[in-house]
């Protein structure tokens, strides 16, 4: 078996700092892909949760990638548009993978959290959606000019359950949504290119926020959100996936996509790093121990292999009259 499987391969992973993008960007590492990385730090700042690219580097490095940190600000257009400059100069115009992950709204989530719309300040829409879904679209035209001439490439948009239904706030919600069209409408134009983008949205993770946050230990969060989080993806599956998709010569297939973490998981047999597949969300009889007494005693008879259909979760956004 070959375990370094992307030797050769450029990848750019955005916000690779902490959490998901951190992750992501081990697992294609240590793969054998030259990884480039984007952060605001540089190095540790204190008080800071998570760390810097200095520390995702070192990690990579010591699993034997080889991995490029770049200091950007993904909320300034210059510092976007010269982060791809030295990829086409070193790399010879080759970038095979780009994971548009960096996002600087979740810290804003947690400030104003149950707070109506009209309620939060204007500046709300800025936090959810600069750095996020615009930053998106600027990196993925950017990454297209590398891609397109050489007929090969895939985007993947890190995005989430909140582009189905309403999660967090309204900002947040829209933006996600807006992400996973962005991967629909950019892959009807990109298909004659051979260039794939999807949109993956990961489960419950427990990055280092969810570790050093205090609901874990509070008595007064739900039983179940505790138990959510102890059942869930570990950092870098969201990188096991991706780097299979990378591998996956029927990409094109699943281009224009939402695709879900758990279902990679069981598609291409991914083991986490605690040797199990993740929570699958739409596990019908986990669905059904939510439901009120009267009805959740069928989670029992139900058996672990039936799942929600995804055209029956497709239907929960349907915003037709």
């Amino acid at each position: 078996m070959n375990s370094r499987p992307l030797a050769g391969q450029v990848c750019l992973v955005t916000g690779a700092t902490r959490g998901i993008g951190k992750g992501i960007a081990v697992q294609l590492g240590e793969k054998g892909a030259i990884v480039y990385i984007t952060g605001r730090n540089l190095d540790t700042s204190k008080g800071s949760v998570g760390g810097s690219l200095k520390d995702t580097a070192q990690i990579i490095e010591s699993r034997g990638g080889q991995c490029i940190p770049v200091q950007c600000d993904h909320s300034k257009d210059e510092d976007v548009q010269q982060l791809f400059e030295p990829i086409q100069r070193e790399q010879d115009g080759r970038l095979d993978l780009l994971v548009n992950n960096a996002y600087s709204g979740v810290n804003t989530i947690m400030k104003h959290s149950g707070i109506s719309f009209w309620e939060q300040p204007l500046t709300m829409w800025d936090d959810m959606n600069n750095v996020g879904l615009r930053n998106n679209y600027i990196c993925s035209v950017l990454a297209a000019k590398m891609m397109v001439p050489r007929k090969m490439g895939l985007i993947v948009n890190i995005s989430s359950a909140g582009g189905l239904t309403y999660l967090f706030n309204v900002p947040y919600g829209i933006g996600k949504e807006a992400c996973d069209r962005m991967a629909v409408d950019c892959a009807v134009e990109f298909r004659k290119h051979n260039v794939a983008f999807v949109s993956l949205w990961p489960g419950p993770v427990k990055t280092e926020m969810v570790n050093q946050s205090q609901f874990q230990n509070d008595r007064n969060e739900p039983k179940g959100r505790k138990a959510l989080f102890k059942t869930c993806e570990s950092a870098e599956f969201a990188g096991m996936c991706i780097v299979q998709l990378l591998r996956d010569p029927n990409i094109m297939k699943k281009s224009g996509k939402i695709l879900l973490a758990h279902s990679l998981g069981k598609e291409y047999s991914i083991k986490d790093l605690d040797g199990y597949t993740p929570l699958n969300l739409v596990q019908m009889n986990r669905v059904f121990q939510r439901l009120p007494f009267w009805l959740n005693w069928l989670a029992w008879i139900i058996p672990d292999s039936w799942s929600i259909p995804t055209w029956v979760l497709a239907m929960k956004g349907n915003k037709m009259y």
